[in-house]
């Protein structure tokens, strides 16, 4: 996956997952914290490529990732996560997930 495709995937979802954390259900839900964790992870692998990147990103991606990482390492985590679609919480349809789709769309990049 190219840098710049790959600091583009984390500004889309540190802004999902910003505006996750609003939402009644996904804020609590076990997947949101999955998700996150896994983002983080994610994340750490990233800058070890950036790092051994002879092609570093542009002022404008880099500015892009920075606000991207920082905004990822400041969501918080809910203390007592549930799946909220097992609990009975979450109406969307069976296999649909905001969170969880947009992570697979930032993997399929």
């Amino acid at each position: 996956m190219p840098l710049q495709n790959q600091a583009r995937g984390y500004a889309y979802l540190y802004e999902m997952l910003k505006q996750r954390q609003e939402d009644p259900y996904c804020r609590t839900c076990s997947a949101y914290n999955n998700t996150i964790t896994a983002v983080r992870e994610s994340l750490a692998k990233f800058e070890n490529q950036l790092t051994a990147a002879e092609d570093m990103l542009s002022a404008e991606f880099a500015r892009l990732y920075s606000e991207a990482r920082a905004g990822i390492a400041s969501l918080k985590l809910a203390e007592n996560p549930a799946g909220q679609k097992k609990a009975g919480n979450c109406k969307l349809p069976e296999g649909v997930c905001f969170v969880k789709l947009s992570y697979a769309i930032f993997q399929k990049l």
